[in-house]
This record gives structure tokens, sequence and C-alpha cells, in this order.
């Protein structure tokens, strides 16, 4: 575990999901590319159209500042490349879309990992001028914003092709 961290390790029996793993995992239909820095993966909700995580591939990496300065470097370059990518892909996706969030947070999943979400003109007045986590979590995890339950499966699938398309072009 990392030089700061308060909490026990994945794996201890807690009801925490290690989503490290599952993205490492070769049949999981959410991991979109293996990057420098770890593994980018589509949100498991997408009720704001192309959500994506970077999950650090460093196993004992809980804070940004677990990292040498090398890797902290590394991880931030494809924090960038990956907004890069869900910006470019979601201009065309959406003419209501109007910014990227960046957010390092690590509240609730203790490994490192930056949540890269777009954000539309569509967006209720109350939520767009905050974070994500402002949504109720009933809209924050609807079948509907499920990329592979939802009616919408094939929408989200076709972006996140698009979102993988452009990481390869970036990258």
């Amino acid at each position: 575990m990392g030089r700061h961290s308060s909490s026990p390790p994945l794996g201890d029996g807690s009801l925490e999901p290690d989503w490290l793993a599952r993205a490492r995992s070769e049949d999981n239909p959410l991991t979109m590319a293996k990057l420098d820095s770890g593994y980018v993966v589509f949100g498991s909700t997408q009720f704001l159209p192309g959500y994506c995580v970077l999950l650090s591939d460093v196993d004992e990496a809980n804070h940004l500042t677990d990292l040498p300065f090398h890797k902290r470097q590394l991880f931030l370059a494809d924090m960038a490349l990956l907004g890069e990518a869900v910006f470019n892909a979601c201009s065309g996706y959406d003419p209501a879309f109007r910014r990227i969030n960046y957010e390092i947070l690590g509240n609730t999943y203790q490994h490192l990992h930056a949540h890269v979400t777009p954000r539309y003109s569509w967006e209720k007045p109350e939520f767009q001028a905050g974070p994500i986590w402002k949504y109720p979590e009933e809209v924050r995890n609807a079948i509907s914003a499920d990329p592979i339950k939802s009616d919408r499966a094939e929408e989200f699938d076709a972006l996140r092709e698009s979102i993988i398309a452009e990481l390869r072009r970036l990258a």
C-alpha cells in the first residue's frame, strides 16, 4: 500500500471491488487501452456519455504522491491524453458537448485513478456547476446508463470505439 495509506489493501474481505484487477482482465469489455501509466476503462455508467477512468497500473499506488516523480508525470500525461481523446470523440458525438472535467479523488476506491468526464449543455443547471457526484445515485446507476445492459448499448459501444480510435491516433 502507498506511503500515505490509512486503509487496508484490496482483497481484505471488504465489499470494495478490485477495479485494477478487472481492468487487467483480458475479458473485460470496458477496458479500452493500456497506456504507459495504466489502464483506460469506459465508465460502468454512461449517464454522461464518454465518461472514462484511468487506473494506475502500480499496485501499491493510492495517492499520486505514492508514485516516483517520473511516473507521476506519465500518469498526468496519460490523463491529459485520455481527456483529449474523450474531448475529440464527444465533440463529434453530441453537439451539446461543452467541456471535460478531470478529477483525482480516491475517497471511495482507494487506488490511484483519474476520472475524465465529458459535460454537456443539456445537463440541468443545478448539476452543471458542480461535480458529477451531485447527481442522485439513481441517475448515475440507472439501467439506461449501463454501457452493456442499456437500450443504448450500441450507441455507447460506438462512442467507446471512437474514444479508442482517438487514443490510438494521439498516442
